[in-house]
């Protein structure tokens, strides 16, 4: 089996691209610039955008994954990325779709985002209810997500879509490479009474599922949302975090509704409501139709991030 991966460079790409390596498949990268690290086949494409040439890159390929995207980000930087989301994670995408479904791709895989379900949960989100993305982000990838259902209608080119939380690992970036250097400085932190429900999933389990995904066939045309099946309040994850990393979290019992008033005393709604609030996601569907489990609990998933050999 051919597979091209795009955003083999990144956070989840380089993992991809490192697991899927020690299997019997023919692994080709696509990157806007050259990387003298990676040992497999690679297209350069150049920018990502509704212009993009990718004919090259997908000719012969069986399946694509798609991982690339124009990062998330948080508050005023978001709205100023707002047209580069949908230059990206838009227009870029649907070309690519398009371009592979020309060029005879059977199974194209879409890394999402959990944020078009929402970012906040009074109920797990499930995979087939109605979205409601609030940020530029998930806005886009929501658009991208429409856009490839009419891909997929027009040529018959199987459509998978991944919608993961946020995801942990080593050398994680964003939220969760924060709390790891807040940790490790002994930063006292006043997270220690956080009642909140998050779902996350650890980078492996993700590598995992989108495995899983490749050649399934009950994946084809299908939503799923991502997770490691156990949901941690920020207080259980600053404190896993501590332990794994043999260093504990220096918490501090402060009530959650005062934490709230004082970040919305400083402009920090975002950031609290990523701290203070639940976001929780069923996967029974996903274990369900690809008869899959997440393979690492969340306290195995937490170790592994500290891991000389990961």
């Amino acid at each position: 089996m051919k597979i091209l991966i795009t955003g083999a460079s990144g956070f989840l790409g380089r993992r991809l691209l490192r697991t899927l390596s020690s299997q019997d498949v023919k692994l080709t990268v696509a990157h806007r610039h050259e990387l003298n690290e990676i040992d497999v086949p690679q297209y350069i494409v150049g920018e990502l955008s509704g212009l993009t040439d990718w004919s090259e890159a997908v000719a012969r390929q069986d399946v694509v994954i798609h991982a690339a995207a124009r990062a998330h980000l948080i508050g005023a930087d978001a709205k100023n990325c707002a047209a580069d989301y949908q230059r990206v994670n838009v227009s870029g995408t649907l070309k690519l779709a398009l371009q592979a479904a020309q060029a005879g791709v059977s199974r194209f895989i879409f890394i999402s985002s959990i944020g078009v379900n929402g970012n906040v949960s009074k109920r797990p989100f499930s995979a087939d209810e109605h979205p409601h993305p609030a940020e530029p982000y998930a806005r886009s990838k929501w658009q991208a997500e429409q856009g490839l259902w009419q891909i997929q209608k027009q040529t018959g080119m199987e459509v998978v879509i991944i919608r993961p939380p946020l995801v942990y690992g080593p050398a994680a970036p964003g939220n969760f490479g924060s709390l790891i250097r807040w940790i490790e400085q002994g930063v006292p932190l006043p997270l220690g009474a956080i009642n909140n429900k998050r779902s996350l999933v650890g980078i492996d389990n993700l590598v995992d599922l989108i495995i899983r995904c490749i050649d399934h066939p009950a994946a084809a045309n299908q939503v799923f949302l991502a997770g490691d099946g156990a949901d941690l309040s920020t207080t259980e994850l600053l404190s896993g975090v501590g332990k794994a990393m043999g260093k504990p979290a220096r918490l501090i019992k402060v009530p959650a509704g005062v934490l709230q008033l004082g970040a919305t005393l400083l402009g920090k709604k975002a950031m609290a409501q990523r701290l203070l609030g639940s976001l929780q996601v069923d996967i029974s569907k996903t274990c369900e139709i690809l008869d899959w489990t997440p393979p690492y609990t969340v306290e195995e998933g937490l170790r592994r991030c500290f891991e000389p050999s990961n």
